[in-house]
């Protein structure tokens, strides 16, 4: 066969597959995408991660196939999808980019909650709350010296990209170079109306955690009962730790927020899922505006005073962090049954306060 007969074969070829009638396929309809991070094990049945009350109590039932991702999607019959996505940035980030961009899912309404425990500085909350976040800061993007090198005058060895020193003001920042993916804005509204739903939830308090809360004696917030309030997130693929790193932290999101971040939690994950969320936003994939960010605290981002930092970074949660997994289902399951519940009100507004 001569090489100008396969070209007419080939061109034949494609001009039937071009223009044959291809059955269309209706979308899968989803309400709310419940984001976690992290499993222990299978997803029912064993020790839970962030996924398994969800996937257990809110009866997401069908399993999906979701090669792209870390562990098969999950959905119930109400419409609720759930993921885990992974620890660290660059899963959160693919994972959620893959699911954004999976064929089988209309998301351009759905709302998104992630919702996972976290780091929570003890200046502000105690072990098994909750804090909803106005703001989502990467911490990953810096420039680091060790501590050991730095100037006598620097506080820590963090400062911004393209900086000549640590910033004191926010606009101290832009002196140098910037990334676009560092700072996240939440919808105020949508999140002032998930904590007004969820402030009174009644959470969970061991012997274990009220034991381990108790060493915290110079910190009265750290010191009590579980509760929900709003507070803001810090997103580090690098596990950090200890006093001189907490006061970056918060110095770190006042200065990506012009001011107005209160650092509560630290986490591995939420500027991935917000940088991949914000980018399928681009073409209606997805509605930013219809995000939430719940950490809920396992741990703390410092050691009690009379504590080294090399103690504290390794102590064993209390109770395994269980009491946070339990919090982070308690609060963020109002939230997804009084979305599905009023479906045909929020399908086309968002809630607000």
């Amino acid at each position: 066969m001569t090489y100008k007969r396969v070209l007419l074969y080939v061109a034949a070829f494609l001009s039937i597959a071009v223009n044959a009638e291809v059955p269309t396929v209706e979308k899968i309809a989803v309400k709310v995408v419940v984001v976690t991070m992290f499993e222990n094990g299978e997803v029912t049945g064993d020790n839970p991660g962030e996924f398994q009350f969800w996937v257990e109590r809110n009866k997401l039932d069908k399993a999906l196939p979701f090669p792209l991702g870390e562990h098969p999607l999950r959905m119930n019959a109400d419409g609720v999808l759930g993921i885990c996505v992974g620890g660290g940035i660059p899963n959160a980030t693919a994972s959620i980019m893959a699911l954004g961009l999976d064929p089988r899912f209309d998301l351009s309404q759905a709302y998104w909650l992630v919702a996972g425990i976290a780091g929570g500085d003890p200046e502000d909350i105690s072990l098994g709350s909750a804090a909803w976040a106005n703001y989502v800061v990467d911490g990953d993007l810096v420039y680091e010296l060790d501590a050991r090198e730095m100037p006598e005058d620097w506080p820590y060895g963090l400062i911004p990209l393209g900086a000549k020193k640590p910033a004191e003001t926010p606009k101290d920042i832009y002196t140098g170079w910037t990334l676009n993916t560092i700072a996240f804005t939440l919808n105020p509204e949508l999140t002032q109306w998930a904590y007004q739903l969820t402030k009174n939830t009644p959470l969970q308090s061991t012997k274990a955690v009220k034991e381990f809360r108790e060493q915290y004696s110079t910190y009265p917030n750290a010191k009590r009962e579980p509760f929900v309030t709003v507070g803001d997130t810090l997103s580090s693929s690098t596990y950090w730790h200890g006093r001189h790193l907490n006061k970056w932290a918060n110095d770190w999101m006042k200065l990506y927020t012009d001011g107005k971040a209160n650092f509560m939690t630290t986490n591995m994950e939420d500027s991935g899922t917000m940088t991949a969320l914000h980018r399928l936003a681009r073409t209606g994939l997805v509605d930013t505006d219809r995000v939430m960010v719940l950490r809920t605290v396992s741990n703390y981002s410092m050691p009690p005073a009379d504590k080294a930092t090399s103690w504290s970074i390794t102590a064993d949660y209390p109770d395994d962090g269980k009491p946070a997994l339990e919090t982070a289902y308690r609060v963020g399951s109002q939230v997804v049954n009084a979305l599905v519940t009023d479906w045909d009100k929020y399908k086309v507004a968002t809630p607000k306060p």
